[in-house]
Formats: structure tokens, sequence, C-alpha cells
């Protein structure tokens, strides 16, 4: 109300000169901000300009090179998306994928990976993205103290690698990798075991030493193992039980420091030399 009430004071001339003034402002603004809006217009053009194929593949791949990872990926993404039906497009989404690997972004490259084998079941290249998908729950694997969900992803996912392409080289590096992930999940068994057996409860440590020498009978967790059971009989007074498992130990681990432990656990005796004496577990056996 007070502008208005200003206002009807005003000359005509002056009023007329000021309104032509603002009219003059006016102008100017709006073609500022229609520069403004035009360079931003011919901005996003000429970000998806489009481009021979080539060129885009073999930048990102200078990108890759580079180790500029994150920006490889948006490039070889572009060339999916400005070509999409291109045989380069679909090297390209594999190539994002491993993009994304080396970035350590391994949720990434999975769900890249998932989309490629999803699309592309035929390719030629499909025995890779498998490969390269399991490595990407590999590569997560943490301490044995943590959660070990994503041991048990790599390791069903390389299972998967071996079963689906078993006469080739990703299955054969896939074998061996799942012996190692399940050493690891054996070790975090035995890290649970310790826990309780600290903490004295007994079954409950028992109850995860076994299950390492049932279920992970092959990694290198199993000597420790049978020692803590028995070690576990032996506060509990099964000594027979002890005695059994003593011998087992001393059977299939004869150069194994835990079985020299077991040994002077049930005998107090030490044994002189573990390599050459192995009729300890013997004299185990007639006990029985």
């Amino acid at each position: 109300m007070r502008r208005l009430f200003v206002s009807s004071f005003v000359s005509p001339a002056r009023s007329v000169r000021s309104v032509g003034r603002r009219l003059r402002v006016l102008a100017l603004m709006v073609g500022v901000a229609g520069a403004l809006a035009a360079c931003g217009t011919d901005s996003k053009e000429q970000e998806y300009v489009e481009r021979p194929v080539e060129q885009l593949y073999n930048e990102a791949v200078s990108l890759l090179e580079a180790q500029e990872y994150e920006d490889a990926a948006d490039a070889f993404n572009e060339v999916e998306r400005q070509h999409p039906y291109s045989i380069w497009a679909t090297k390209a989404q594999l190539m994002a994928a491993y993009s994304h690997y080396e970035d350590n972004k391994y949720d990434d490259a999975i769900v890249a990976l998932d989309r490629f084998i999803q699309l592309h079941p035929g390719n030629r290249d499909i025995a890779y993205a498998y490969y390269l998908k399991a490595i990407s729950y590999y590569e997560q694997i943490a301490d044995v103290r943590r959660d070990q969900e994503i041991t048990r992803q790599a390791t069903d996912a390389l299972r998967e690698i071996a079963n689906r392409f078993p006469n080739t080289k990703y299955a054969r590096d896939a074998r061996f990798k799942m012996d190692l992930a399940r050493d690891h999940m054996a070790g975090k068994e035995m890290s649970v075991g310790r826990f309780y057996l600290r903490e004295k409860h007994y079954l409950a440590a028992l109850n995860r030493f076994k299950r390492v020498v049932a279920d992970f009978d092959q990694t290198t967790h199993v000597p420790e193992a049978l020692y803590r059971i028995v070690e576990i009989n032996m506060i509990l007074g099964l000594d027979s039980e002890a005695k059994k498992v003593a011998a087992v130990l001393g059977y299939n681990y004869p150069g194994s420091d835990w079985y020299v432990d077991a040994y002077q656990l049930i005998t107090g005796e030490t044994i002189r030399d573990p390599v050459e004496d192995t009729s300890w577990y013997e004299d185990l056996f007639d006990w029985i």
C-alpha cells in the first residue's frame, strides 16, 4: 500500500521515464537469463552429442589404463547409451563392471555383472563375468572376527563357476579360492569356539570345534579343532572320549604341534621327536 501511495504523487513524465528504465532493466535480465539457459542447453547437448562408437570406447580404455576408474566406468556406460545395439555396447557393459572392480566399488561391480549375465547368458565372455562377480565377493572377505555372510556369498559364487565352467582357467582359480574361503569360514568357527572356551561355555565351544572337523575337514584349522575337543573332554572328565580324539589327531596329523600338546595333556609326558616318534597314537588306540 505504501508503494502505491508514493507513486500517486509522481509526475506523468517522470513516471514514464521510470517505467522505461524498469522495462530496459527487465529486458536485460530476461536476455541474461536466456543466454544462461542457452549456455546450459549447449553444455548439455555437447555432453551427450553422439560420437563414433570406436572413439568413445577407446577413450574409456584410455581412462582405464590411466587408472581413472570412476571416469572409465562412466565412459563405458556412455558407449552403451549412445550405441546400445552395437557389439561395443556389450563389451562396454563388462568393462564398466571391471572398472568398478578396480575402483574397489564391489557392490557396483556385482550389480553391473548381474545385469550383463541376465542380458547376455550366451556371450563368449560369460564365464569371465561369473568369475569377476565371484572375485568381487571374494575381495570383500573380512577379518574372521566379523560376520562371514560375504564369505558364504563368495564361496557360493566360486562354486557356481567350478560347476558351470569346470574346464576353464576360471574354474581352477575358483577352486583354489574356494578352499581359502572355506578356511576363512573355519577360522570364524574357531574364533567363536575359543571365545566360548574362555568363557567356560564348554558345550557351546565343543559344538563349534566339532563343526570345523565335520564341515571343514580339508582346512588348516582341523588339527587345532581336534586338540580343543580333547581339551574340553578332559575338562569335562570324559577321558575315554579325549583319548579317542587324540588318537585321531595323532594318526592324521603326526607332524602337528597340536598332537604333541594333546599327548602331553593326556599322559603328562612329552614326545622327544614329533616327526619320528609316531607310535604314541598307537598307544592311545590301545587304551581305547
